[in-house]
């Protein structure tokens, strides 16, 4: 006779070996005076304060401003905060897209979703 943890064993892998959806970023340049771009990305490597990725966008360069938002979704009620950055890496990959990596140089806020009624503290 198995006992109900064996079944449930046997029945489905308990652990997914990765997550249902990948987590984006939404990218685009902060100077106005650049040609302006949005690249929507998923990640392949995160620091505390970075993040590598790969784009077929041949616009970034290093020292380049971005305005990036985390975790990126078009959905309205999305708890999406935008953080300031700055390439640090883009590297020509043999795939032909490039790796870029930039840092987090300070968060800007809130973008979209909703108010849920809490007071803004001054």
């Amino acid at each position: 006779m198995t006992s109900s943890f064996e079944q449930m064993m046997k029945a489905k892998d308990p652990v997914p070996s990765r997550p249902s959806r990948t987590e984006r970023r939404g990218i685009r340049p902060s100077d106005p005076e650049r040609p302006d771009f949005d690249d929507i990305r998923g990640t392949l490597s995160v620091s505390r304060t970075g993040v590598y990725f790969q784009s077929s966008e041949p616009g970034y360069e290093v020292g380049m401003r971005l305005f990036v938002s985390m975790p990126y979704s078009n959905e309205p009620a999305s708890m999406t905060r935008e953080y300031l950055a700055e390439v640090v890496r883009r590297d020509d990959l043999p795939n032909g897209l490039f790796g870029i990596g930039f840092k987090i140089l300070m968060e800007m806020g809130f973008q979209g979703g909703f108010n849920v009624g809490y007071p803004i503290r001054k």
